[in-house]
């Protein structure tokens, strides 16, 4: 049974902090006064590749075998992993192949490029590049790097939570999004190791909740995804981490695209951060009244990520 201790992850944060930044944990009193809580913000939009998704490749690359090292590794994806595969490569001194479908923003590819990756354009959905990343594996020897059903993966993006106890050791409940459970599957056990009485509440879109689907049903579920949110857009959560949800995760909350997008929108305008549409569903939990804590509870938001698709802003059109 996967599971990690508060040593665990000390081990992990200090082989990975000389490479990530210790995000801060912001004061909101618009947020205290909209939802009764105390609250906090987990401001990983601040990191380094605009998300924490640098965290968990960090962690598997240095306990890589030189051999794995030497040949590389390839990953798939569009987006927040992508970019921390690249940059986490680079640091590493190997080479990254990242492939993506033919349709990926613009911005999007010159990002990855931007921090080292080698970027293949095939297919015209994630599920097409991902069978040309099996391809390089068999043909190139490259290893392959799951976005989120990975421990030492898991293990890498759980060092937030291990940050979060320390700032504020005095919290009641964290509040984290879902889209395949990585986060929220390292987060739940840093979190629980410090104080199993610390409530950890997940956050999906209800236009897509493959986590909630699964833990109703007892069993993982592949499900019809209707968001368009892209870190939450996920068929079917990890298997690890679906196991790891079940074991210490206590609530997951679920609410439509458009309530989320209207929390991105405050949060851009309350608090002066720009975060993605994922970062806000956990704000968005807080403001629509889901996450169920007495008034005056200590209560922390996790800013997922700041990558905002400024490709789909450029588009607009003001009257």
């Amino acid at each position: 049974m996967f599971s990690l201790t508060l040593n665990d992850y000390r081990e992990v944060r200090e082989r990975i902090a000389p490479h990530i930044k210790h995000t801060p944990l912001l004061t909101s009193r618009q947020l205290s006064e909209a939802t009764g809580f105390d609250a906090r913000l987990k401001a990983e939009c601040f990191q380094r590749v605009g998300s924490y998704k640098i965290r968990g490749p960090l962690n598997k690359f240095a306990l890589m075998p030189e051999e794995q090292k030497r040949r590389g590794v390839v990953c798939s994806s569009a987006g927040n992993h992508a970019q921390g595969v690249a940059l986490a490569a680079r640091i590493h001194g190997m080479r990254a192949v990242i492939c993506m479908a033919e349709n990926a923003t613009p911005a999007k590819i010159a990002a990855t490029k931007a921090y080292g990756g080698e970027v293949v354009l095939h297919g015209t959905i994630w599920d097409e590049a991902n069978e040309k990343a099996k391809e390089l594996v068999r043909d190139q020897g490259l290893t392959y790097v799951h976005p989120f059903d990975d421990e030492q993966l898991i293990a890498g993006q759980g060092t937030l939570g291990l940050e979060v106890v320390q700032d504020w050791p005095e919290l009641d409940a964290i509040v984290v999004p879902i889209g395949g459970g990585g986060l929220i599957a390292g987060v739940s056990m840093a979190i629980k190791s410090h104080n199993p009485k610390v409530k950890v509440i997940g956050v999906e879109s209800s236009d897509g909740p493959a986590m909630k689907a699964s833990l109703d049903a007892g069993e993982l579920q592949t499900i019809e995804c209707n968001t368009i949110i892209d870190g939450l857009r996920v068929r079917r959560a990890g298997t690890l981490n679906f196991s790891v949800v079940q074991r210490y995760v206590d609530d997951i909350v679920t609410l439509p695209d458009r309530e989320i997008f209207e929390a991105m929108i405050w949060i851009m305008e309350r608090c002066k951060l720009v975060v993605e549409g994922a970062a806000a569903a956990s704000v968005a939990a807080m403001m629509h009244g889901l996450i169920k804590m007495p008034a005056g509870s200590k209560v922390v938001g996790v800013l997922s990520g700041g990558n905002v698709n400024l490709d789909a802003l450029r588009g607009l059109r003001w009257n």
